[in-house]
């Protein structure tokens, strides 16, 4: 027995200082320059990203709606169960170094038949019991590289958990901005179809002191009901959005509190960050790279099955004849063996190939979504500075519009002004205010794009 063990621990020794170099260490890739977010070359490690979707969203209303999203969607619910999944994967694999324990207990009937007589046959009972333990030595790193892909497993699930997150936190706040668009724009229109009732009242009056034709006043009537017949278009737009964050909030339809457009004040230090670091904080991000992680041990594990396999097994046990209380004999085992791999159809070789082109689209996959991430984040960034340009350029265009109408207006009265020049007007000005509420919507929503693809929503 002795010898046996100080040879298992000899050839051990040597197996281990030759594995030196099976397995490789882990380098995470590259995330690129950090040129990434076209136009800006921040050194500021501050960002919007850092802080808490809280700091970010401050209308208490939404925050209590992502509060409730974050507690109760369905998608973020399985996103959570996934991760609990590989959880379960990875704290099995690290019971993959103990040795595996098996118990069997048999019982065994045994006779022969009297030639003379075969109504009479010795019989026998042999009962056992035994107890076998097996373990592997891992030498070449097979098991540890198999433990290290189950934690990058479980780490990718988390990082696709927190991206679900970002999502449901980025889709609730911007369907209530728009919801909150969405009351504002009908809002303008009823109020805009009682000026156009206005306006036809007028045009009636006009038509009397023979200032204007009956062409004026059917004119102002159609274009009050251009107007009001798209209310119903925009009731139906609202109650679908609720419906919409409803269905984010596990929720079954119906209304939705919230508060007005003209109350959010929306955050105006939009710092990105460093692009390289920030961009690694996206969830998106980790989950490709924790995927390439996998590949990349997976690959370790790959290259260990061309080396042999050390194992340990033992056993014990006790048999006894025709009583299992009698009076039996311990029985007991222990071997060593080495497995070498010689010839198995090539089935190493094309595991350890897989494996490597396995590897090479996982990073494949993670440069790609770095790209795709700095594009977010370029168009999110361009979003924000091309809504607050519009916005300041709406106002002195509301101005004007209103001036127009109230100047046309005065016009017509006196004869000096055609009457479709006012329905003119009046329509550029409606057009203007429901853009204006556009405008906000495009700031907030804006913020909404920035955060999201900076990675922000799952602290």
């Amino acid at each position: 027995m002795k010898t046996i063990i100080k040879n298992i621990a000899f050839a051990g020794v040597l197996a281990i200082l030759a594995a030196c170099n099976v397995t490789k260490p882990y380098k995470a890739p590259d995330a690129g320059n950090t040129a990434l977010f076209r136009d800006y070359t921040g050194t500021d490690t501050n960002s919007i990203a850092k802080l808490h979707w809280n700091q970010v969203f401050t209308d208490t209303v939404l925050q209590s709606l992502i509060t409730e999203g974050i507690n109760h969607n369905i998608d973020l619910q399985k996103a959570y169960s996934v991760t609990r999944q590989a959880q379960a994967y990875f704290d099995q694999s690290k019971l993959a170094f103990y040795p595996s324990v098996n118990a069997d207990a048999g019982l065994s009937l045994s006779g022969a038949a009297n030639p003379q007589n075969f109504s009479s046959a010795a019989r026998g009972r042999v009962y056992s019991t035994e107890l076998t333990a097996s373990w592997e030595a891992d030498i070449w790193g097979k098991l540890k590289s198999a433990k290290k892909a189950q934690l990058a497993s479980l780490l990718q699930s988390t990082a696709n958990a927190r991206a679900v997150q970002t999502t449901l936190i980025a889709d609730i706040a911007n369907n209530y901005y728009n919801l909150m668009a969405l009351d504002d724009q009908l809002a303008i229109t009823e109020q805009s179809v009682k000026d156009w009732q206005t306006t036809v009242n007028t045009m009636k009056s006009l038509k009397v002191s023979d200032v204007v034709t009956g062409a004026a006043v059917v004119q102002s009537e159609a274009s009050k009901y251009a107007v009001q017949v798209t209310i119903p278009d925009l009731k139906q737009s609202i109650w679908q959005t609720e419906n919409i964050i409803n269905l984010l909030l596990g929720r079954v339809p119906g209304p939705v509190k919230r508060s007005k457009i003209a109350m959010q004040q929306p955050i105006t230090i939009l710092t990105p960050g460093i692009p390289a670091q920030m961009l690694a904080n996206r969830p998106d991000v980790m989950a490709a790279e924790y995927n390439f992680r996998n590949a990349f041990e997976l690959t370790n594990v790959a290259r260990t099955y061309f080396y042999p396999s050390i194992s340990l097994t033992g056993s014990s046990g006790y048999s006894s004849y025709n009583s299992f209380f009698g009076l039996g004999s311990l029985v007991g085992n222990l071997s060593a063996g080495i497995t070498q791999p010689i010839f198995n159809q090539g089935l190493n070789k094309v595991r350890l190939k897989v494996a490597k082109e396995q590897q090479q689209q996982a990073l494949l996959d993670f440069q790609y979504t770095v790209l795709s991430a700095s594009q977010d984040v370029s168009n999110a960034l361009m979003s924000y500075r091309t809504a607050g340009e519009k916005a300041a350029t709406r106002i002195d265009e509301l101005q004007n519009l209103d001036k127009s109408v109230n100047y046309t207006q005065q016009l017509v009265r006196y004869g000096s002004a055609n009457y479709t020049e006012v329905l003119t007007a009046e329509q550029n000005l409606l057009t203007a205010k429901l853009n204006s509420v556009d405008d906000r919507l495009q700031q907030l929503q804006a913020i909404v794009y920035v955060y999201r693809a900076l990675g922000g929503g799952w602290q």
